[in-house]
Formats: structure tokens, sequence, C-alpha cells
């Protein structure tokens, strides 16, 4: 009889499944084993990690890799040849050239990632609450959301970064009160189709409390979509950063910064191009490199397509 009612329910006969703990088929520890062996097999992708990682070691070890003081002016020196000295030359000031971009480097990716990890510290309890909470909650950031979104995100944070002033700090403060919008919907609607699955049902119906199923239950499914989403922007923060920088915002002399230095290099284009060629191929692998990774981990954590834009 046993086996027939096990039959029935579609398990072998003589043989009962259990599941160990943590390997739902729709828990987020579940998924990480497949994810991993598609990345491995997406060889783009591992490129582009690869150059993501060459990236943060270069900034990590500017200290030791620059061969001059990336801020050192020698007028005697301005706008040489490569040399021993300095191998990709120097630019109008006699700033050698190699070691601008080196610390340029550390500057606009760690800019990137500050701003970013500012971005899921307002996005993600925000959407959180939206998706679970619910009720006015819900419609009251919506209607938040939906205004900031009415307006093109760059002009938005080009208004508040000309209104703070220039620099750094008040570029990230601009682009994360802009960005974070767009991730806070997204985790919204993931929010709302988690908070009904069965496995969410029960532990509610078990005593855990809201909070306990936030964090086990709700946070981890949340988590692929936004790293992917997230790999993916962080070539658009580049931009956004590099661009508010070229327009004076951001980054202010003589701080080595990519965008500040294809600014810096724009009255001298035709007779010395290198000044804007070399910061706008730093900016184009690393951009191309995020976007490579990007893609990888979206097929890989989401093979069924569903984060596809």
């Amino acid at each position: 009889m046993n086996g027939g009612l096990r039959k029935k329910h579609g398990f072998p006969a003589g043989r009962i499944v259990r599941e160990k703990p943590g390997q739902h088929p729709e828990s987020a520890e579940g998924l990480v084993g497949p994810a991993l062996q598609r990345l491995k097999g997406d060889k783009l992708a591992l490129l582009g990690l690869a150059v993501i990682a060459v990236m943060v070691a270069v900034g990590f070890l500017a200290p030791y890799l620059a061969p001059n003081d990336p801020e050192k002016v020698v007028l005697t020196q301005k706008l040489a040849p490569p040399s021993a000295a300095y191998p990709l030359g120097t630019d109008h000031l006699g700033r050698c050239l190699l070691s601008r971009l080196i610390y340029g480097t550390r500057v606009s990716l760690s800019t990137a990632a500050i701003a970013l990890a500012t971005i899921m510290l307002i996005s993600i309890p925000v959407g959180t609450a939206a998706g679970y909470v619910g009720g006015w909650v819900d419609n009251l950031i919506m209607r938040i959301i939906d205004v900031l979104l009415a307006f093109p995100g760059l002009i938005l944070a080009l208004v508040i970064a000309g209104m703070l002033g220039p620099g750094l700090l008040n570029v990230m403060i601009a682009i994360a009160s802009v960005w974070w919008v767009g991730y806070a919907r997204v985790i919204r609607g993931i929010v709302l189709s988690i908070k009904e699955k069965e496995f969410v049902l029960a532990a509610r119906s078990s005593g855990t409390s809201h909070f306990g199923i936030i964090v086990r239950h709700i946070l981890p499914h949340v988590l692929s979509p936004v790293i992917v989403l997230a790999t993916l922007d962080m070539g658009s923060l580049i931009l956004a950063i590099a661009g508010l920088s070229f327009l004076g915002l951001g980054a202010q002399p003589p701080t080595p910064e990519w965008g500040a230095m294809l600014n810096d290099g724009r009255p001298y284009m035709q007779v010395a191009p290198q000044l804007m060629i070399y910061p706008g191929l730093a900016i184009m692998t690393v951009v191309l490199a995020f976007n490579l990774l990007g893609d990888g981990l979206r097929d890989a954590l989401d093979p069924q397509g569903t984060l596809r834009r």
C-alpha cells in the first residue's frame, strides 16, 4: 500500500526521498552549485572577471606600480614623449601619464564601488519593505519611485551634483540619490512573488518572525538578481562618474581620475591625442569587462532568462 502511494505521488516504490537542509530546489543554496558550473563554462564572463581582478589589483598596488608621483608637476617635461622615466609620456603639466592612469584606476573603481554600496543600502531595505509590508507603505514608496523615474537619471544626478557643488563625495551622493529607485522597484517585484511561496507560508505558520522570514527566506532570493543588476550597472556607474568629472563636477585637480583626465586632455586633442586616448581606453576596458561578467552572471543565475531587460 505504501509503495502504491509513493508511486501515485511520483516517488519510486521502496525509496523515500528526503531533501537535505538548504537543498530545496527553490532555495538560494540549491542554485549556487549549478550557477558556478555554468559560469565556469562562459569564457567571456571569465575574461571579464580576469580583467576586473587585474584592475582591482592595479588599484590596490598603485603606490608600488606607479613609476612617478601622479601629482608632481614638471613644466619642463610637459607633453613629453614616452621614455624610460615616463613610459607613456607626460601631460600638459609634465605629470607622468602612466602614474595618473594607475592611480585613476583606484579612484574610479573605488568611487563606483562606494556609490554602488550606498545604492544597495538604500534600495534593499526600501524595496523589501514595499513588497513585504504592502498597503500604504508600498503605495507611498512606489509613488516616490514613480516621481523619480519620471526624470532622466543622469540629468537628475547632474542637477543634484550641480546643487551640491563639485567633488567626488557630492557625485556619489547625487548618483546614489537617483540610482536606487530602479533597484528598489526590481526588489519589490521579487519580494511580492517570493512572499507567497509555500516555504514562506510554512515559515509564517510555524511562528517565525517577520524579520526571520525576510532574512532567512526572502533576502537570499533577492541577492541573485541584485548581484546581476549591480554587476551590469557598475559599467554605467563608472561612465556616469567619469561623465560628471569630465564636466567638472567630480574629481577636482590634481586628483587623477579618468573622466577628469579626459577633460584635461581635451584642449590638446590635436597635438597630443594620447592624453584622451589612454583614459578613454581604460574606461572602455573596465566597462566592457563588467558588462561581460554581468551577462555571464545573468545567464548562470537565471538560465530561463527572467532577468533579461
